[in-house]
């Protein structure tokens, strides 16, 4: 499966932004679908998890209430949208796949870096304050 993310960007604080990642090469359908930020200096950090069908979403706390997922399965494309972002936001956001089924959506699974599959390239985004 290959993974494109786009849609980052400079942005001012309070702004908002919506990045996708298309997949292609496999069945959409067959991956949770995990969004990543990696801001300088620090390690990669879990964001968001979307199940298969989309019933399900996990959110990291401390963006819960700005940022949502979303996909559409028809599109092969997943959506992290991102509101009132913070000068802290900034980061390369990823995203990721992975075909595990329900385990991934435990806390623990879900933010494991390794247990996901495949890895888009990243996208820049700038919060500027």
């Amino acid at each position: 499966v290959q993974l494109q993310a786009s849609g980052g960007g400079l942005v001012q604080v309070g702004g908002s932004l919506r990045l996708s990642c298309a997949a292609s090469g496999g069945t959409f359908s067959d991956y949770n679908m995990g969004w990543f930020r990696q801001a300088p200096g620090k390690e990669r950090e879990f964001v968001a998890v979307i199940s298969r069908s989309g019933g399900s979403t996990f959110i990291k706390d401390s963006v819960k209430g700005r940022f949502t997922t979303s996909r559409d399965n028809a599109k092969n494309t997943v959506y992290l949208q991102m509101t009132r972002l913070k000068p802290e936001d900034t980061a390369v956001y990823y995203c990721a796949a992975n075909r595990e089924g329900t385990n991934i959506l435990s806390k623990r699974n879900r933010e494991d870096v390794g247990r996901y599959d495949y890895w888009g390239q990243g996208t820049q985004v700038t919060v500027s304050s």
